[in-house]
């Protein structure tokens, strides 16, 4: 049971790593101004997603195994509203967010994984404290990354398999694997194959 315990924490990990940096990418081809634009009155910019997700980083794994994932100090609603903000500012609060996850995460071990903590006074395994988080970082890097290839158009650098491309990806994703070199992520895999396309698709 241990190996299975410790395959899942290292997957997680390396998740958690992926869809950090996948969100980054998509970043890195917005201007300041796009970074705060709001398509609609009813949608969040990237600004406060990053905003907000580096606020349940920051709540959810500070004294993770021993305190409420739910701090008392946090104010999810100001999460959603800039208030002084830059994009240096923001992105220093993501980063540490991040860092405060992957540094939690370092001292868990097969043990820790069935010990119980709370999110809100809910009760949760730590494997289902880790999943939960899991699944709702990554529903909002999804949303960072339309977001962010909608404000780009034709500018857009595909962070996948590009359009028409799955054959030719299927071939080098075959090859990778009879050399013993799949080393990475699927995500990093993906982008690496698509680095340098012109094409449009995520």
């Amino acid at each position: 049971m241990n190996n299975i315990a410790n395959n899942f924490l290292a997957d997680a990990i390396r998740s958690f790593h992926s869809y950090k940096k996948l969100a980054e990418r998509a970043l890195e081809q917005i201007s300041d101004e796009e970074f705060f634009v709001q398509i609609d009155s009813e949608s969040n910019s990237l600004a406060l997603i990053v905003k907000h997700i580096a606020g349940n980083l920051r709540s959810r794994w500070t004294d993770f195994l021993t305190t409420d994932g739910e701090k008392p100090d946090r104010h999810r609603d100001t999460e959603f509203e800039l208030i002084g903000d830059t994009r240096h500012s923001l992105m220093q609060f993501w980063e540490h967010g991040w860092e405060t996850l992957f540094s939690t995460l370092d001292t868990l071990s097969a043990q820790t994984l069935e010990q119980k903590v709370t999110i809100r006074g809910e009760p949760h395994t730590v494997v289902e404290a880790i999943n939960r988080q899991l699944t709702h970082y990554s529903y909002h890097v999804g949303q960072i990354v339309f977001l962010a290839k909608h404000l780009k158009a034709s500018d857009w650098r595909t962070l996948s398999v590009p359009r028409n491309r799955s054959a030719e990806f299927n071939v080098y994703l075959n090859e990778l694997v009879s050399e013993g070199s799949l080393s990475e992520s699927r995500l990093d895999v993906s982008a690496k194959f698509a680095s340098g396309s012109e094409r449009s698709d995520s």
